[in-house]
């Protein structure tokens, strides 16, 4: 469900996701998974904790803790989706991928076009969910963790060899070094 509603509850943990215009693989085409992970240091670097992730070629999902003195969560989302955006149509500019570049301007609709907006890189919305209790985060973290092996994706063979992703720190307890991690059971 597409969020309507600021999610305003600090002191609390969220399942976000948000997802490319058109469910295109931009994050794969641009390979810009290293600027996620920079995305998710300066989140640490606010005091805002990243409890689990996975990145997909055109999506990602993280849960994230928000203490008492963060911004409200649709602002840290929408800045991480701009600075992503810019980087996106910088590096299909530099690779020339026109065809790409095209989908995303068709995108844009007449009222953003009116104020400059050239391109429509990521979907308006994003999905936001508030982890109330353990039961619904180990369901989250499962959905996560599996989604690179589940449908319609074969991005690894193995669930925990997929390297985009937090499932080995919760299954097997390793340290993840792509990625700063809080265990949802220390925040």
């Amino acid at each position: 469900m597409a969020v309507k509603l600021r999610q305003d509850q600090r002191e609390a943990i969220y399942f976000v996701t948000f997802t490319c215009h058109r469910w295109l693989p931009l994050f794969e085409e641009t390979q810009l998974y290293g600027n996620i992970y920079g995305w998710l240091k300066i989140l640490k670097e606010q005091g805002i904790k990243t409890v689990a992730y996975v990145l997909m070629p055109n999506h990602l999902h993280c849960m994230l803790y928000l203490p008492k003195e963060s911004p409200e969560l649709f602002k840290i989302i929408s800045n991480a989706k701009r600075f992503m955006a810019y980087e996106i149509v910088k590096r299909l500019k530099a690779n020339s991928k026109v065809s790409l570049l095209e989908k995303l301007e068709e995108g844009v609709k007449v009222k953003e076009g009116k104020k400059g907006k050239l391109h429509q890189v990521f979907r308006e919305s994003y999905d936001a969910k508030e982890c109330f209790n353990e039961p619904f985060i180990k369901q989250k973290l499962d959905y996560m963790h599996k989604n690179p092996v589940s449908g319609r994706w074969n991005l690894a063979t193995d669930y925990l060899q997929y390297i985009h992703s937090s499932a080995r720190f919760y299954d097997l307890s390793e340290a993840n070094e792509l990625v700063d991690l809080t265990h949802y059971q220390d925040v």
